[in-house]
């Protein structure tokens, strides 16, 4: 997914920070750790009502995303 722009907001006053769905307080980690659990999309919809299918791929999306920019520095 290419807009997950549109799905994912950062704001420091909402989950400290950390980037959440657009409009919620469920955060990028949150979706990340129910889908890892073994709940489908449609059981994470049930539950978060607010949710949609294109919104939990935007998580995956960034998250897929904020890795490609991740760069570890070594120590020498």
């Amino acid at each position: 997914m290419e807009n997950w722009q549109k799905h994912i907001s950062i704001n420091s006053k909402i989950r400290s920070g950390k980037p959440c769905i657009s409009g919620t307080r469920i955060t990028v980690s949150d979706v990340l750790s129910y889908l890892a659990s073994g709940m489908s999309t449609e059981e994470i919809i049930k539950d978060f009502p607010t949710l949609s299918k294109e919104k939990i791929m935007a998580a995956l999306s960034f998250a897929a995303y904020r890795d490609t920019m991740t760069k570890i520095a070594f120590a020498s």
